[in-house]
């Protein structure tokens, strides 16, 4: 048997496998023999039919059959004498198998990328400094104001005015493409609030309750679906009621509403402890992200498309959950699953490189998880509740895959705390928001 493996890139080997002629006839006699023991040919008792009738009735089966044993003695093999490890099942190519000829196939296997890691010690990353901005708790203040707002009717003598809500019933339509077409009654519509489409709201003002108007809009650059983006758009609204925001009073009733707070002052004590503990964490936790950036940087590498198309699956299964929370489809964002792994695509083969070089330096540095570090991780996810952090320890503890999902993803915390420990860090000023 000769095998020839090629590289094709650093994940991707080509096995051709040839098998001698000799192999091939023999293999082809043997089956030919066993299907003969058992074949039934009309006009012969089972078993008894001449070879030659055997061979015009079962060369299928035979065919089938041969490239099957030739396969199975041949490909397991060839992956172990090669040290071939297949990260998913390789892509096999059989060739045409004939009598007095070799028998060749071809495998393309993905591997897992060769990594010798380097200079993860040393890591130059940038910190951002917290800086508390007190216009951070007055504007969440607003927010809240502005849902806490009742919608009062108002006289209509001026017509539709800026901030003000509407109740409309609307057809929209673009020529030439009806499947863009759509209506719909009672519709809300928040002016200011930056949810309708650029061009619309202008031409609402100074409506007045009962009236109809046309409104024709250039569908935006931005717009999920790219066929009609500059197309012309057209509404027939009609508009019938307008409302104002009346906002609640920001004294200490409207404290008691939002939560555990007797005044104003201590709302805002409690906004503030919340916006400085949710700041740090994203500040930590883009550090983080930096850490592994940097190391992805040092050592380039590059990995298994099978990986890549897996962490897309499960990225996509994530979001949809969240959005499902929200009663959301990926479909209500303008996306479908192409779409979304077109635009997720980098994020994943990042995420990818990342747990391979993390996975690789968990074993260069000897990173272990101990027992008390499974008991703070519970602790951590049961947020210190005794029945929950009972039934979340059975549930690890009698479930060897998930301990072992669980004991990996701790893991890949102790080696990013080992990069962040061996870096230079230097604190920087946070960028300004715009």
């Amino acid at each position: 048997m000769q095998v020839n493996v090629e590289s094709i890139n650093q994940v991707t080997k080509k096995i051709m496998i040839e098998i001698p002629a000799e192999r091939v006839n023999s293999e082809i006699s043997k089956v030919y023999s066993e299907i003969q023991k058992k074949a039934k040919i009309q006009g012969f008792r089972a078993g008894k039919a001449p070879l030659h009738l055997v061979k015009r009735t079962y060369s299928d089966v035979m065919q089938e059959q041969v490239v099957r044993n030739l396969y199975e003695e041949s490909f397991f093999k060839t992956l172990f004498e090669h040290k071939i490890n297949p990260v998913e099942k390789p892509v096999v190519e059989f060739e045409p198998l004939e009598k007095d000829s070799p028998f060749k196939y071809t495998i393309i296997a993905e591997i897992m990328p060769e990594i010798e890691l380097k200079d993860y010690t040393g890591l130059e990353i940038n910190r951002e400094k917290f800086v508390f901005d007190p216009e951070t708790i007055e504007k969440e203040i607003r927010r809240m104001q502005e849902s806490m707002a009742q919608l009062v009717p108002v006289d209509d003598e001026n017509g539709v005015e800026k901030g003000q809500t509407l109740t409309v019933d609307y057809s929209f339509t673009i020529e030439g493409m009806p499947e863009e077409n759509s209506n719909a009654t009672d519709a809300v519509v928040d002016l200011g609030s930056n949810d309708i489409l650029p061009g619309l709201e202008p031409q609402l003002l100074g409506m007045k309750t009962g009236e109809t108007r046309e409104i024709r809009i250039t569908m935006p650059e931005t717009h999920s679906n790219a066929a009609i983006e500059g197309k012309e758009g057209c509404f027939e609204i009609t508009l019938k009621e307008i409302k104002r925001k009346e906002l609640p009073e920001l004294d200490d009733d409207f404290a008691q509403q939002c939560g555990e707070c007797q005044t104003m002052a201590e709302l805002r004590e409690k906004l503030e402890e919340y916006n400085k503990k949710h700041e740090q964490e994203r500040i930590e936790n883009n550090l983080k992200e930096k850490a592994v950036q940097a190391l992805i940087v040092k050592n380039p590498i590059e990995v298994p498309e099978t990986m890549i198309k897996r962490q897309l699956g499960h990225m996509l299964e994530s979001f949809k959950n969240r959005l499902q929370s929200q009663q959301m489809s990926i479909e209500m964002l303008g996306l479908d699953e192409e779409g979304f792994y077109k635009r997720f695509r980098e994020e994943a083969i990042e995420k990818v490189k990342g747990g391979l070089l993390l996975m690789n330096l968990v074993n260069r540095e000897n990173i272990k998880v101990e027992d008390a570090d499974l008991t703070a991780k519970y602790e951590k996810m049961t947020y210190g509740n005794p029945d929950m952090l009972k039934r979340v320890t059975d549930y690890y503890s009698s479930n060897e895959n998930a301990r072992q999902a669980l004991k990996s993803e701790i893991e890949e915390e102790k080696a990013i705390a080992f990069l962040l420990e061996n870096a230079v860090i230097t604190e920087v000023e946070p960028e300004k928001k715009q």
